[in-house]
Parts: structure tokens; C-alpha cells; sequence
């Protein structure tokens, strides 16, 4: 089965506007079952303005889905993203690196022209 095949579908949007890797649904998986205990059961992903390059990443936590909010879904692990940061992220995909220096969500943004070196920040 070819990766572009296993990508869900953002709710409420063309198909593959967000998606989420395997090695990213894994990771929120195992992150969200140990937080469930606090009823945090998704993860949050918003673009905020700041950070060296002059928009920044920030990952959280949250319970439910707020009016303007979109989700993306893959074996089970549930990403939420709010209307003005889909906008930034649009054709983006969240994935979950592991490296010899360690570990971290990150995403491949084909919007931004250019980020800061730990991938944290970016310009449009």
C-alpha cells in the first residue's frame, strides 16, 4: 500500500490538505494515553506569530474541538488545527522525527519560504 494511500483526510476539507505521518499517529497515540487520565485527548496545532523566522509551531494539548476547528485523523490519533493556523499549513504534513540527537513533532510546510534551524519557526 503506497504511503499517499494511508493519508486521512482532513474533516470538513479536500482530501490530503493536512495529513498526519504514520510515525507522527504512532507517537500521539502513546502521548495521548498517558495524558487520557487528565482528559486530554487530542493534539493541538497552532501557528502563532513570533520565533526567529516570524511564525512559530506550538504543540498542546486539548480535550474537544472548538466551532472553527478542523481534525486530522489517522489510526486513531486526532490532531486539531484552528481555522487561521490552517491556513499556514495547508498541504502541510505533521510527522514525528527520531534522530541520534533526539526527537521531535515537526512539519514539512510546502508554504513557508524559509525557517529557522531548528525547525520550530518559518517565514511565508
Amino acid at each position: 500500500m503506497s504511503e499517499s494511500s494511508l493519508e486521512a483526510p482532513v474533516e470538513g476539507l479536500p482530501e490530503a490538505m493536512v495529513t498526519m505521518s504514520e510515525s507522527a499517529a504512532k507517537r500521539i497515540n502513546v502521548i495521548v494515553q498517558s495524558e487520557a487520565e487528565a482528559g486530554e485527548g487530542m493534539v493541538r496545532v497552532e501557528v502563532s506569530g513570533g520565533g526567529c523566522a516570524g511564525f512559530q509551531y506550538g504543540f498542546s494539548f486539548d480535550s474537544g474541538k472548538k466551532p472553527d476547528d478542523t481534525i486530522v485523523e489517522r489510526e486513531g490519533a486526532r490532531v486539531v488545527i484552528d481555522a487561521m493556523s490552517l491556513e499556514f499549513l495547508k498541504g502541510s504534513e505533521i510527522d514525528f522525527v527520531e534522530d541520534l540527537i533526539g526527537s521531535a513533532f515537526s512539519i514539512k510546510n510546502p508554504n513557508a519560504t524559509s525557517a529557522c534551524s531548528c525547525g520550530s519557526s518559518f517565514a511565508v
